[in-house]
């Protein structure tokens, strides 16, 4: 059978929310309709989460760690798709592409540049696919935006604003720890480890590059209780244009809110609703002073953005990774890309830390 024809076997490393209610029902629901991937393992350290993966998902084998199941499974399986804490992503990825399988990673793919370097080092060297979970590139109102973008409607985009607000900390699951992000041993960081990914890549495809210089600056609002960041916020400079972020566990709603600022024109989103404005008319040099007109069209793109699961933009996803791995694209474009969401991460903790001090960025990619 080729590998463009076989059918993918893999395994989910922890069995979280993420993986409980995203990533397990869509490839559920990819085996039903196009039959070319099937979930025959699950390894998580929680007995009661092992208990309700059998209660649900009799057919699946379960095993108390990732190192089991990789040394158990290795010969069986093609992938596996880690949903783990962060501080936990590199050694499982090193472990994986040591064993020949490829692998699916949660975001971010590591907590520091230097397991980054390494995972992407055993990557080429193993010739196994090492693929990051961006799914935010997978909502249906992102993807409208990356259209507007191709058909040049509203011309070179020169800045874009990033706010991601939400009224709480995405919580774990309560037969484990629900507060994991809030502590440093595990997540590796707060809201900037947690949603900085998701920021980062976005503003490096609407830009059309990598920024090479960050100024950030962070808070915890809870430091009682927590040793992570609650809000942050980053001005990242490119080298046609600026990003603006901010980022909050402590909002009063639950929204993302992105604007995208080209010399045509410009792209408002809120959650679902888009809006877009281009220029129409210009009358006389002095635009400020109304000489001007913009055609103004607004609509909604259901993309469940209230969904924390995501579960329904795993499918285009899943897509990418398998044509990775039928192509042999073992470190890909996106995997580049969240090797510089990694290097945005650490250098924006050590500008918060240096009063906001602004850091070069540009680390080679190991080849």
């Amino acid at each position: 059978m080729s590998m463009a024809n076989k059918k993918l076997r893999g395994a989910i490393i922890g069995y979280g929310y993420i993986a409980s209610k995203g990533h397990l029902p869509a490839y559920t629901e990819r085996s039903r309709i196009t039959g070319d991937v099937e979930i025959v393992a699950i390894a998580d350290i929680c007995p009661e989460r092992r208990d309700i993966v059998l209660q649900a998902h009799p057919e699946i084998r379960l095993y108390p760690t990732a190192e089991i199941l990789i040394e158990q499974e290795a010969e069986e399986i093609d992938f596996i798709d880690i949903c783990t804490p962060p501080a936990f992503h590199a050694a499982i990825a090193d472990m994986a592409l040591k064993h020949g399988l490829h692998v699916l990673c949660e975001k971010p793919l590591t907590t520091t540049l230097e397991e980054a370097k390494g995972i992407i080092s055993t990557a080429r060297s193993a010739k196994r696919v090492l693929y990051p979970c961006h799914n935010y590139r997978h909502a249906p109102v992102i993807k409208a935006i990356r259209e507007i973008l191709d058909t040049n409607q509203i011309g070179h985009v020169r800045s874009v604003t990033l706010s991601t607000f939400r009224n709480t900390h995405a919580k774990g699951v309560t037969e484990w720890h629900s507060h994991w992000r809030r502590e440093h041993k595990y997540s590796g960081g707060g809201i900037a480890m947690d949603h900085g990914s998701h920021t980062f890549y976005l503003a490096f495809d609407w830009l059309g590059s990598y920024p090479t210089h960050i100024t950030a600056k962070m808070h915890n609002l809870d430091i009682e209780h927590y040793d992570t960041e609650d809000n942050f916020a980053a001005v990242l400079t490119f080298p046609r244009g600026v990003a603006h972020v901010s980022l909050s566990w402590t909002a009063g709603v639950r929204k993302v809110i992105y604007t995208i600022q080209g010399d045509k024109g410009a792209i408002t989103v809120d959650d679902d609703n888009i809006e877009i404005a281009t220029q129409i008319k210009t009358q006389g040099p002095d635009v400020a002073q109304g000489a001007i007109e913009w055609a103004v069209s607004r609509r909604s793109i259901a993309s469940d953005w209230m969904d924390a699961s995501h579960v329904q933009w795993f499918k285009s996803l899943f897509n990418e990774f398998f044509d990775a791995i039928r192509e042999d694209n073992f470190v890909s474009e996106q995997t580049i890309s969240s090797f510089r969401c990694i290097e945005l991460i650490q250098q924006a903790y050590a500008s918060s830390q240096q009063n906001s001090v602004e850091l070069k960025l540009g680390t080679p990619v190991p080849t």
